[in-house]
């Protein structure tokens, strides 16, 4: 049984921007970055991996309860903002894990600058696109639809839609869609130039999908697998879009062993 135990809630201006950030647990430092639902909740995930890691979980810049710069035009500006972020927080040898839009993020930090990283966890991550693949328009669906489309196991839907919303949470969630929008509307949550500087990533790379992930499909993961070129690609049988939340106790377990071996 995992031992639950509240973050630190902290908060740093990083290149103009009053940072949100919950902080907790000892150990290697992992930088989780949420996806474009994500930001401001200790999920089960977080609460795992804290009783092995030092776990440092921001809200992104106009997301959650971080302030909106104007200066967050593109999804490179979110990179470069993120490693600012790890210098003003003095991380080292970190483990990121980026989840959706959060793996993206990630892979376009890496590509710029490895120095203070350890490894790269990409879950469901946008980024590129597969010529010939039909993905679902996420701006175009309602919040039902997209809940629902994020798991396999509905139940969880089912609660996450009969759970009425509070003004904040309300206001948070159209802040997370603006600045969605901001970083993926032209071209489609991808970045075309991504793909061919993958392959200069020189740290280990785990990719976890979930094989029925309905926004991107596991051939997603199977070609960034083949991109990075040290990287080791599991797939979740039993989840969506989420399989740290589905599947929050295998994908602890993988990660804390892929770490384990990065270490060594």
């Amino acid at each position: 049984m995992i031992e639950q135990q509240e973050p630190e809630e902290l908060r740093t201006t990083v290149c103009g921007c009053d940072t949100y950030v919950q902080r907790s647990g000892k150990g290697p430092t992992v930088l989780y970055l949420h996806g474009d639902r994500g930001g401001s909740e200790w999920t089960t995930i977080l609460q795992r991996l804290a009783a092995n890691f030092d776990v440092v979980a921001p809200d992104h810049p106009g997301m959650g309860h971080s302030s909106s710069p104007d200066w967050i035009d593109n999804i490179h500006d979110m990179a470069y903002f993120y490693l600012q972020l790890i210098k003003a927080l003095d991380l080292r040898d970190v483990h990121v894990i980026g989840s959706s839009l959060g793996g993206w993020i990630a892979m376009e930090m890496a590509v710029r600058s490895t120095e203070r990283l350890r490894s790269l966890t990409l879950v469901g991550t946008t980024g590129i696109y597969l010529d010939g693949t039909d993905l679902p328009d996420q701006f175009l669906m309602t919040n039902e639809e997209l809940v629902r489309t994020l798991f396999v196991d509905q139940s969880r839907a089912d609660v996450i839609l009969a759970t009425p919303q509070t003004d904040e949470q309300m206001d948070r969630f159209l802040r997370n869609r603006h600045i969605s929008a901001r970083l993926g509307w032209t071209p489609r949550f991808h970045d075309p130039h991504l793909e061919k500087w993958l392959p200069t990533v020189d740290i280990p790379t785990l990719i976890g999908w979930g094989r029925h992930d309905a926004l991107f499909p596991v051939t997603y993961g199977e070609r960034l697998a083949k991109l990075f070129p040290n990287s080791e690609l599991t797939i979740f049988e039993n989840s969506g879009h989420l399989p740290q939340v589905e599947e929050a106790e295998r994908f602890s377990i993988v990660f804390e062993q892929f770490t384990r071996g990065v270490q060594s």
